[in-house]
């Protein structure tokens, strides 16, 4: 048996295929894990409502699994629904840069309660990969929200927001980042989390930051934890855990600093390293 008694793992590209869905092989893996002690704990730039749904097909409500979303800014125990850690930027913070984003050719997204609010429903395509994707659509069903417009963002944000999302064209955000960040780039968290999303969340926020706030006082050593990801915005966890493994599929500059390369989210990555680590996990 081994020490591991932490897994922790990016969703999208990671935990899930191109079909968002878990495997087979891989479900089985992750709650055999569970049987032998492991707890289980998804960390995504997602909201925790999006992450719910999965949460409960590894049955990870049974066993104290955590949630951590909005890329560090909150985190759940999703068998208590306790909230651990949440930590938002100040309102005049999140307005600022919904009010900067007005220059650009963005599209913001933000969340309250139930709800996804953006500007216009209907000017909801990027293009990506030689395709159009309806973006809003593609945003709003994975973190299971209704929508709402709204015409002036930034004036209806009057609460703290975990994190605000802005999708475009990935030569368009490449071309023009560094000047949506410049005015918060020494204030807040500012990243890619995929080509197409560039977002904002509170100064300091990523999965490493939630995980070290949550998981020492409960007692677990980095050593007896292994991280999964694909993507910029898992840099920080690969490299705070024990063992930090990068997904065949993931970025280059993820596989440079992970401590190994496991087989990508279409093959079983995640089951694939477990099983070499956890004696009762076959595949």
């Amino acid at each position: 048996m081994s020490n591991i008694k932490v897994i922790i793992m990016d969703v999208d590209g990671t935990l899930t295929n191109s079909k968002k869905v878990i495997t087979p092989k891989t479900k089985d893996a992750l709650i055999r894990a569970q049987k032998s002690g492991a707890i289980l704990i998804l960390a995504s730039g997602r909201p925790t409502s999006g992450l719910m749904d999965f949460a409960k097909e590894l049955k990870m409500d049974e066993n104290h699994g955590l949630l951590v979303s909005f890329n560090g800014a909150k985190v759940v125990d999703c068998e208590t629904n306790k909230v651990l850690f949440n930590e938002t930027m100040t309102i005049e913070q999140g307005q600022a840069v919904l009010e900067h984003m007005k220059k650009f050719d963005v599209k913001p997204m933000i969340d309250k309660g139930n709800y996804m609010y953006v500007n216009d429903v209907f000017n909801n395509e990027i293009h990506y990969n030689d395709t159009v994707l309806n973006i809003i659509q593609y945003e709003s069903r994975g973190g299971k929200f209704k929508l709402c417009e709204k015409d002036d963002l930034a004036a209806f944000a009057d609460y703290p927001l975990n994190k605000i999302l802005t999708a475009g064209d990935p030569e368009y955000l490449q071309n023009h980042y560094d000047e949506m960040m410049e005015p918060f780039k020494d204030t807040l968290s500012c990243m890619f989390t995929a080509d197409f999303y560039f977002e904002f969340t509170a100064k300091g926020i990523d999965k490493a930051k939630a995980l070290d706030t949550v998981l020492i006082p409960m007692g677990y050593k980095k050593e007896e934890m292994i991280a999964f990801g694909d993507g910029h915005n898992d840099a920080s966890m690969v490299k705070y855990a024990g063992i930090g493994v990068a997904m065949a599929n993931a970025v280059d500059d993820l596989k440079a600093i992970a401590n190994e390369v496991t087989l990508s989210n279409e093959d079983d990555g995640i089951a694939y390293t477990l099983s070499e680590y956890i004696t009762h996990i076959d595949i």
